[in-house]
């Protein structure tokens, strides 16, 4: 089986992950959210993924780079529904702690692939 770029990138794989945990947990939410904060926070997560898997694609070192940072606004956007989401007290501190935790692993890996990728000539 051919692997492509992007699925040998660890900030993608841990990415997708992350974004398994978040539909396990958003599962047991109020179906009330169903069209709210449930579907917010899943679109941010996937968003994550694919702008990693685009962006790796692309042929020049700025455009990977400009996809790299989308993704890390679409984290960014993640954790700030995490955050409201455990406000809510739909999501455990403990949960919310543990994810977190996954998230600043994902930003160092995100900046420092986009740093690489402008570092690029």
């Amino acid at each position: 089986m051919y692997t492509f770029s992007f699925e040998r990138l660890e900030v993608w794989n841990r990415s997708r992950l992350l974004t398994k945990k978040i539909y396990e947990i958003t599962k047991v939410w109020p179906e009330s959210e169903n069209f709210g904060m449930i579907s917010q926070i899943r679109r941010a997560v996937i968003s994550l993924c694919s702008n990693i898997a685009e962006g790796s694609s692309r042929k020049t070192m700025k455009d990977q780079a400009h996809f790299y940072s989308i993704a890390y606004s679409s984290l960014m956007e993640t954790l700030n529904q995490l955050i409201i989401s455990n406000d809510l007290s739909y999501l455990e501190d403990s949960k919310l702690l543990d994810l977190r935790n996954n998230i600043y692993s994902i930003s160092i890996m995100l900046n420092n692939l986009t740093k690489y990728t402008l570092g690029k000539k």
